[in-house]
Parts: C-alpha cells; sequence; structure tokens
C-alpha cells in the first residue's frame, strides 16, 4: 500500500464485519466441512476455487483454509464475484467462500450447498450454518471489516467525540437493521480497539499472503 497505517492515518472507530459463506456446487460429493477436507486430500489440486479477484478475502480466506488443512485446490480468480457464482452454480468451479451478500441468496435458494460460514461465531442471519471453526478448522476466521478514518495526528479528544457518536449511532436498531439487510454486522469499537484488530490483521494476512505467494494483478 502506497501509505503506512500508522503513521498516515488516525483509526477513530470499527463499523462492521461482513462473513463469508462456504459454498459449494450441488454436484460435489460433500454436505460437510469434514467431507469436503476428505476430498480435497483425495483429490489435490483438483478441486477448482473461484474467487472475486486475487487478493480479496474470497480468495485469501480459501488460501487460509488451505493452509490450515494440508489441502490443495486450483484458485481461479474472477472480476466479480457474480460471475464467479454463475460458474459455481454450471459447475465450472466447484468451491468458493465469499461474502454473504453474494452466497447467502443462492444458498438459502437450494442453487448452492453451503457447508459453513468464516466468523468465529454462528450468523444471526444464517444459524442454521455451522462455522468453519467448529466443523473441524479451530481457530479459523475470515471476515471484512471496516470503519471510519482520519488523518495523522488528529486531536484525541475529536477522534474521542468522533468515536462516541459513531458508537452511538451504531446501537440504533434501525443502523443495526440496515447493516444486516445490506449482509453486515455493527462492529463498534474503541479507537484502541481498532488498533489492535488492524495490527492483527496485518500480521495475519502478511503471513498468508507471503506463504502461498498470491499476487494482484
Amino acid at each position: 500500500m502506497p501509505y503506512d497505517v500508522e503513521k498516515d492515518l488516525t483509526l477513530v472507530a470499527n463499523t462492521l464485519r461482513l462473513s463469508n459463506l462456504m459454498i459449494v456446487n450441488n454436484d460435489l460429493p460433500v454436505k460437510t466441512v469434514p467431507e469436503l477436507i476428505a476430498y480435497a486430500k483425495k483429490n489435490p489440486g483438483k478441486l477448482a476455487f473461484a474467487s472475486d479477484g486475487n487478493g480479496t478475502t474470497a480468495h485469501l480466506g480459501v488460501e487460509l483454509f488451505k493452509a490450515m488443512t494440508g489441502t490443495s485446490m486450483l484458485h481461479v480468480p474472477y472480476k466479480a464475484g457474480t460471475a464467479a457464482l454463475t460458474d459455481l452454480i454450471g459447475g465450472g468451479v466447484q468451491l468458493m467462500m465469499i461474502n454473504t451478500p453474494v452466497s447467502g441468496p443462492p444458498a438459502q435458494a437450494g442453487r448452492v450447498r453451503a457447508l459453513g460460514i468464516s466468523s468465529s461465531q454462528r450468523s444471526s442471519t444464517y444459524p442454521d450454518i455451522p462455522t468453519i471453526a467448529e466443523s473441524g478448522v479451530p481457530g479459523f476466521e475470515v471476515v471484512a471489516w471496516g470503519g471510519i478514518v482520519g488523518p495523522a495526528h488528529m486531536p484525541k479528544d475529536i477522534v474521542t467525540r468522533l468515536n462516541a457518536e459513531i458508537r452511538s449511532a451504531l446501537a440504533n436498531p434501525a443502523v443495526r437493521e440496515r447493516f444486516k439487510v445490506l449482509g453486515a454486522e455493527t462492529d463498534p469499537s474503541t479507537p484502541e480497539q481498532f488498533l489492535e484488530l488492524s495490527r492483527r490483521e496485518t500480521v495475519k494476512w502478511a503471513r498468508i499472503i507471503k506463504d502461498s505467494g498470491a499476487k494482484i494483478d
């Protein structure tokens, strides 16, 4: 990135988190995450997983899954999640782990099969879908997140006031419901918690990017 998060920005408040569903083509003979792992190990490199582009959570999330399960799959990047989903439904690829606004509706309609959700806890929107972590991959978590940032060296009193107002807004039931409609969940934080989240995620994904050789092209 052409900037340093901690030197060039002030992290004010995290606002949301967005989970991914792991979905597979209906013809793939697996119905659970353990069955997928077993199938992938019996057929190394033969499963193709789609993403909405190199470096997205749909891409790196499966790279993390591969690293944690010792499996091998082929990455097929698309320019958009909808195109990837179309090929998944048609059988051109077998697997995808993409955000719930894209993956949830076709899973609920039975056009694809949902095996697990990438968050550490089950989703209130999809309570019957187990987490990948509880399905045999302990510690697995992939969550997209986003928040409010400002320029470097913002006065602390302004940061504190903004953070309080943002957290108050996120506690509003109407705001929380709107986020839910859009496929996300509110995730308010203090500035310190937001900075720690950024640091933790940077270390986590830097390791996966390095180990997998993922590149933006």
